[in-house]
């Protein structure tokens, strides 16, 4: 899925949202912020760690108090695994989301409640060289060997937005409903260094943004 398909999707979006009820609630928006990403895994011992994302959205009347929105987000996300050494072997994981959410608006123009369903589209986890040879805790793993994650998952949205029109500050969570970690699970050899172990792993992300409506 390539960025262009991607900017064409978000273009054909807004043309459809602009047929939905009063203009006046139609919006499209820029957003930027912060994260804090961990992976839920039984694996390996993680922590959280700071990222940061941004994007575009799209948002029209649907029925009543209800909104949809359509949005594009990069992201480039962090977490650390420990090590032997008990050491933080930190991994970055960059993409991009496409995201379609139901919003429900508590205080019209103002407050809404968002969820829905996203799709992520991601590269192979990045580590720093001086960490790559790092055995990971409790496993005979390099820090190398799993960065060969799952490129495309799935992960649920649930967020609040509030503030005016034109600035609204956003809070949100997501969780990855699929295990980014299951492409490891063909390689026969690194579930032997895993104890014998599946790998499973669920990334949870908390973002906050601002979003510029125009």
């Amino acid at each position: 899925m390539s960025k262009k398909f991607l900017l064409i999707c978000l273009l054909i979006s807004t043309a459809t949202f602009a047929q939905y009820g009063n203009r006046d609630g139609n919006r499209i928006g820029l957003s930027a912020g912060i994260s804090q990403t961990t992976l839920f895994t039984n694996n390996f011992k993680a922590k959280a760690e700071m990222g940061f994302a941004g994007g575009l959205s799209v948002r029209g009347n649907y029925y009543n108090n209800w909104s949809m929105i359509f949005g594009m987000q990069f992201f480039a996300n962090n977490f650390s695994l420990e090590s032997t050494l008990n050491q933080k072997i930190k991994y970055s994981i960059q993409g991009v989301q496409v995201r379609l959410l139901l919003s429900y608006n508590v205080v019209e123009d103002h407050v809404s409640l968002d969820f829905g369903p996203v799709l992520q589209v991601n590269g192979k986890l990045g580590i720093a060289a001086a960490d790559e040879d790092k055995i990971i805790e409790g496993t005979l793993l390099k820090a190398s060997q799993i960065t060969g994650v799952s490129t495309v998952s799935g992960n649920f949205y649930l967020g609040c937005s509030a503030g005016s029109k034109v600035v609204r500050a956003v809070i949100f969570y997501e969780y990855g409903f699929t295990n980014i970690l299951n492409k490891l699970n063909k390689d026969s050899d690194l579930r032997e260094f895993n104890n014998n172990n599946s790998f499973k792993g669920n990334l949870g992300t908390i973002n906050g943004q601002v979003i510029f409506n125009i």
